[in-house]
């Protein structure tokens, strides 16, 4: 089996594979799904073509995994390069993970973690991060088994709309 697959399971029905291009539907479908669990559907403003161009573009912005359970998809990762100073090595920033709660607890979302930090020792990068909601209870136990340290004293600062446009407008030469 190539590397760019992952099958488990002992009748070999779930598939975890590197997205393509066709995926770009059912990938935003779980977006979707995922904003919807979050109760972030409000904020869902893009695309299954924007998501396709940013996916498959150039320059190509993220990378993505689709999890297939019995030929349907049922959760994905995506991911990018991010570059950590202190370890002067490139990381990978885990912006979703998500499985269908439907088909939770089978092994999916680990599967899929496993396959982002397979991604991440071949391209020997120094660590993989990624954030979590504080009311996600369920989730903070899942990475906290996995492996995962949850970082209390790290705050994520965001700049989006019309902060951001007026932000990247501000002249240079502004000394404040």
């Amino acid at each position: 089996m190539s590397n760019d697959k992952l099958q488990m399971t002992s009748e070999n029905n779930l598939i975890v594979r590197f997205a393509e291009p066709a995926d770009c539907g059912a990938i935003f479908d779980l977006v979707k799904a995922l904003a919807e669990y979050e109760k972030l559907s409000h904020a869902v403003t893009g695309s299954p073509a924007a998501l396709k161009e940013h996916l498959f573009g150039s320059p190509k912005y993220a990378e993505a995994i689709l999890a297939e359970y019995t030929g349907q998809a049922v959760g994905f990762a995506l991911f990018f390069h991010n570059y950590s100073t202190f370890l002067t090595k490139p990381g990978i920033y885990l912006e979703d993970i998500f499985v269908l709660p439907e088909y939770r607890n089978q092994g999916i979302g680990k599967a899929l973690l496993i396959k982002v930090a397979h991604i991440a020792v071949e391209r020997d990068c120094g660590r993989l991060e990624w954030s979590v909601l504080d009311w996600n209870e369920p989730a903070q136990a899942f990475y906290r088994h996995m492996g995962a340290s949850i970082l209390d004293e790290w705050r994520i600062c965001r700049v989006t709309g019309e902060a951001l446009r007026e932000l990247g407008i501000r002249d240079l030469s502004i000394k404040n």
